[in-house]
């Protein structure tokens, strides 16, 4: 049986949930922008919940709102309401949304009863896993910016939705603090992909020139 690879992924995420989806929220009336804006919102009430330490439900809802990202696309092509407005906010929206889960983990961390020393780590980790996701998202932006398109990366924002949302799920149910390494392991694969997306592009733009 073989494996599919990312971009077989993609089009198979594409053909059967968001075309699917796109046409539902079409039947809804809903535009693509406020789908992105929809998303945002459920991406801050789960930075509510989960800085009221309940994890469990943040991280349901945090995978709900990320969830939403594939339909605002999907639903602009489909009714020929692709803007170049609509994508900035779709790109400054997603980026608010994450980072929003991040201040909900720092309240989380502070409220969480931890020693101090763990405290430090916990905020020392969190901060650069914020740091290096948003450098990865930025690298994508400022290369189309240059005129050149990837999703190089081992940890792209959909990885980091998803490992996000499931480690806050499982943190719920196995204790130990286990976001806190998720947030390690999402600095460090997040550090590597920012610096495997740089080369790509240097190398795309190298090319293209």
């Amino acid at each position: 049986m073989a494996v599919l690879g990312r971009e077989q992924f993609r089009s198979a995420i594409l053909q059967y949930v968001e075309v699917p989806g796109a046409r539902f929220f079409r039947t809804l009336g809903l535009t693509p922008n406020s789908i992105t804006l929809l998303g945002f919102a459920v991406c801050v009430a789960a930075a509510f919940l989960v800085g009221y330490g309940w994890l469990l439900w943040g991280g349901i809802v945090f995978l709900l709102g990320g969830g939403l990202d594939l339909f605002d696309g999907a639903l602009a092509r489909l009714t020929g309401k692709t803007t170049p407005f609509g994508a900035l906010l779709d790109s400054v929206f997603d980026r608010l949304g994450e980072a929003s889960l991040f201040v909900g983990l720092a309240i989380y961390g502070l409220r969480a009863g931890f020693d101090e020393q763990f405290t430090m780590f916990f905020l020392t980790a969190l901060l650069l896993a914020l740091i290096f996701s948003q450098g990865v998202s930025y690298l994508r932006a400022r290369g189309e910016g240059l005129g050149v398109f990837t999703r190089a990366g081992v940890m792209t924002r959909t990885e980091r939705v998803i490992i996000l949302g499931v480690g806050l799920i499982l943190d719920h149910f196995l204790g130990f603090s286990l976001i806190v390494w998720v947030l390690v392991a999402i600095a460090g694969v997040s550090c590597f992909t920012l610096f495997q997306r740089m080369f790509t592009i240097r190398n795309m733009l190298d090319k293209a020139g």
